[in-house]
């Protein structure tokens, strides 16, 4: 098990090794393996890209961000105009039913809202407009359709684990409350913890995925 010492040098050492982050601008602080990134980056896409830089490192527990989004010259664009490009982009992302995603402009910070069928359509939106020029965060409110029973949920996501190569699958457990999933039990790595979590999200007419895996001591 790795030190607060050795994970904050890992964790450095990532965001240093992350050609699209500017490191020099983030400070990091590790306390019992929670990570808190720190500092004034230039654009929401640097944001981004520290956090999961920081979550590939294997041994964080949690991280906590309180880096602010300084826009800076041609970087910072009125309201009107995000909104106006946003629109356009997404209109032209195949992924997504026409109208299907409402958008919501203030100071930079966009919210989507609206009703799509899969979740892979509610990521691919978030996707879409993370690199947007003048962006300073980014909430996403779009819903799922429920669109099937979930009865043979477990069995889908148990295979699914496996296919992605977690060690034990046994050791994450699945449970099934209408359509939210809870998910729980152990895993090795931040890596696992997503693919479990993908793989929930990734099944037909689940609504919502509570996450209370733990990292195995």
């Amino acid at each position: 098990m790795k030190t607060d010492k050795q994970l904050q040098s890992d964790v450095i050492a990532e965001l240093n090794w992350e050609s699209s982050v500017n490191a020099s601008k983030i400070g990091v602080e590790v306390s019992q393996g929670v990570v808190t990134l720190a500092g004034h980056v230039d654009s929401y896409s640097d944001k981004w890209n520290a956090e999961t830089a920081a979550q590939r490192v294997v041994g964080v527990k949690s991280l906590v961000v309180e880096m602010d989004v300084n826009l800076m010259g041609l970087g910072n664009h009125k309201d009107t105009d995000i909104a106006h490009s946003a629109t356009n982009i997404l209109q032209w992302t195949s992924f997504l039913p026409d109208d299907a995603v409402k958008i919501m402009v203030e100071k930079g910070w966009i919210t989507l809202t609206g009703e799509v069928d899969w979740n892979y359509q509610r990521d691919a939106a978030t996707t879409a407009l993370r690199y947007l020029s003048g962006v300073t965060g980014l909430t996403n409110k779009i819903t799922i359709k429920p669109k099937v029973a979930l009865s043979v949920v477990r069995k889908d996501i148990d295979e699914a684990l496996k296919r992605q190569a977690i060690k034990d699958a046994s050791k994450i457990s699945v449970e099934i409350n209408g359509a939210e999933v809870v998910l729980g039990g152990t895993v090795q790595s931040w890596f696992e913890k997503n693919v479990a979590r993908q793989s929930a999200w990734n099944t037909p007419g689940v609504l919502n995925v509570v996450d209370n895996i733990k990292f195995a001591v």
